[in-house]
């Protein structure tokens, strides 16, 4: 059955669930603006005056340029205030701004992947670099008053998610909340003397929310049950439900939104077909915001608008005059981008699950393949039949299908921040990989750096990157870094200055935040410190010049292209800018770093959670087939 934007609002409020409890003052979610109020799309009115939803990607929208208008004057004020706190030294901060009216930092944040200790680990950098929290300003709060875009990709969009879904909060009280961010129970597996009954009420709600979106004429994948299970744990809504009328595209229509009061929100992920095989050089790799989705690629290079996500179109143009909204669920987009956990799904075995339960797994299971376990459908596809491109796979087939972002490799999520169109001069990537015993060790960075040589990077610059081997012979993951500090000055003519990359990887600075990516289970306070150790990530141990040298980094290209870097300035960028030297030797020893404050808190460090996840979450879905 279809829902339409006419049926009752106690009936639609009734599904969703509105009446059921208020929501704590401190934090709330998005609008619930699915015309079902339910996690089903539904049918609404064609905007009026639009013949055609696509756009090439040869600029930003004009919404999109009309909201940098409104955010300009506010990271203008809040990079101002930013630079007295930071004391520069022999910088009139006001005398600057009053000679450069026009000027304002333009930066951006990404935020890779990583399961929960990337989401963890964003949080804390988040709450350091977000100057509500408590004594942020001592160190670099206002980072995130001043960004203009903020992205993530797989844990690391969980927890942007957090904050910008449920309308820019702080991290700080949703570590005060017991409905968001408790991970003391399984996602996949309640817990407690009622466990099995807990389970079967809980997988019996996602199976009827993921039922509506199918029985409306939607394909659904696994993607879609783990995008409503992650939804639980970071979405703010009545009696727990993950927010299933609330949409990506809702984010518009938030106060701190409109008032250009948070940074730009974007959420990647990557195309992939069934049994195709993808890495940086092949991949086409899609951004999710609030207005728009789509690709600056040139397997694509175009754009549509996410509200109407979910309408049939053909060149962009509507089929039976028929427009859909609500497709682009909030939960859902999210799983999307963290899709390399439905594999875990199909990676069942007998530990810890009995054999009744195993083979009720299997049953429910048995019309799912591996190759075809990571996948999100976005069907019908918004691009079908894309002039000039309508043989390109990607416009030639009703299905659209889209994966985990960093299934390519680039886990730090800086194709969108890296366009000319949006000319950042600087972007703070915060890395928490688990490229080597758990920790990163450049190797999203390198492989950017190695996108953006080919021509699927489409001329867009990128500053070299030494290997992966140099960055742990020369210690590059263990403290912050610049690359692309120099001007370069061999780029063809009409390319773009690459932005400056200020990278901060996972490192522990006073606790051994390395858990795996598949560990679904963290205590309270494992959690908090994990949370703390990425604050001083953000923070760099708190050191007391590192707020001035990442404000020099911001300023940098503005100071390359006008003149007038100071002396502080200019030792900051020797201190932290990559010096172009190389050391490809293999490193003789794993990688096993140790924390770097004496009172460092001590976790159980490296752990292997794949099958575990697997175990719980076949235990969880089997409970479907009997229901």
């Amino acid at each position: 059955m279809r829902f339409t934007s006419k049926d009752s609002w106690v009936t639609q409020a009734a599904v969703y669930g509105l009446f059921a409890g208020a929501v704590s003052p401190l934090v709330h979610r998005g609008l619930p603006d699915s015309p079902t109020r339910s996690y089903a799309p539904g049918e609404v009115t064609c905007p009026k005056g639009i013949t055609n939803f696509l756009r090439t990607a040869d600029s930003v929208s004009p919404d999109e340029a009309a909201w940098l208008k409104k955010r300009a004057p506010v990271t203008r004020k809040a990079f101002q205030e930013y630079l007295k706190r930071a004391k520069l030294k022999d910088f009139d901060v006001d005398a600057f701004f009053n000679a450069n009216q026009d000027w304002a930092p333009k930066f951006g944040l990404a935020f890779s992947g990583g399961g929960y200790r990337a989401m963890l680990n964003g949080g804390g950098v988040l709450k350091a670099f977000d100057e509500r929290t408590t004594d942020a300003k001592k160190h670099v709060g206002g980072i995130l008053q001043s960004a203009t875009y903020i992205a993530g990709l797989s844990g690391g969009s969980w927890a942007i998610g957090s904050v910008v879904v449920n309308n820019f909060t702080k991290i700080e009280d949703i570590q005060k909340r017991d409905d968001v961010w408790d991970l003391e129970t399984s996602i996949l597996a309640p817990e407690g003397r009622l466990a099995i009954l807990d389970s079967i009420s809980y997988y019996r709600d996602l199976r009827d929310e993921v039922m509506s979106k199918k029985e409306a004429g939607y394909v659904v994948t696994l993607t879609d049950y783990w995008g409503r299970a992650i939804a639980r744990q970071i979405l703010i809504s009545p009696k727990d439900t993950g927010a299933p009328a609330t949409t990506f595209s809702s984010i518009a229509d938030t106060k701190e939104f409109k008032d250009a009061i948070m940074p730009f929100p974007i959420v990647v992920a990557d195309a992939r077909n069934p049994d195709e095989t993808i890495i940086s050089s092949n991949s086409t790799v899609f951004e999710i915001n609030p207005l728009e989705m789509g690709s600056f690629d040139p397997t694509l290079y175009k754009f549509t608008r996410t509200k109407y996500v979910g309408t049939s179109f053909t060149d962009g143009k509507v089929d039976n005059a028929t427009c859909m909204a609500g497709f682009d669920n909030a939960g859902f987009v999210l799983g999307t981008s963290s899709s390399l956990f439905n594999a875990g799904l199909l990676q069942l075995n007998s530990t810890g699950i009995d054999g009744t339960l195993r083979d009720l797994a299997f049953t429910i299971l048995s019309g799912l393949s591996d190759s075809s376990s990571d996948i999100a459908a976005w069907s019908p596809n918004p691009f079908f039949s894309t002039s000039p491109l309508p043989s390109q796979p990607l416009t030639s087939d009703r299905n659209l299908t889209l994966v985990d972002g960093g299934m390519d490799l680039q886990n730090i999520p800086l194709n969108p921040l890296i366009q000319p169109v949006r000319a950042l001069d600087t972007i703070i990537a915060a890395d928490a990989s688990a490229d080597t015993s758990n920790w990163p060790n450049g190797t999203a960075l390198y492989a950017t750096y190695e996108r953006s040589v080919m021509p699927q990077q489409n001329g867009t610059a990128f500053p070299e990157i030494p290997t992966v081997n140099s960055f742990v012979n020369l210690g590059l993951n263990t403290r912050p870094t610049f690359f692309g500090c120099a001007w370069n000055e061999s780029l063809p003519q009409g390319t773009a200055q690459p932005s400056l990359i200020v990278y901060i990887p996972n490192s522990p600075y006073t606790f051994m935040s390395n858990f795996s990516t598949f560990d679904r289970k963290y205590t309270t306070e494992d959690r908090d410190a994990i949370i703390d150790n990425g604050y001083q990530v953000a923070t760099k141990g708190e050191d007391e010049e590192w707020p001035a040298c990442l404000a020099c980094a911001i300023m940098h290209r503005h100071w390359q292209r006008e003149g007038g870097q100071t002396e502080q300035c200019k030792q900051c960028m020797t201190e932290y800018c990559w010096d172009g030297k190389r050391n490809d030797t293999v490193p003789s020893e794993p990688y096993e770093p140790t924390t770097t404050k004496a009172d460092a808190k001590k976790s159980v460090g490296f752990r292997s959670g794949v099958s575990l996840v697997g175990v719980v979450v076949g235990a969880g879905l089997s409970l479907l087939a009997v229901m």
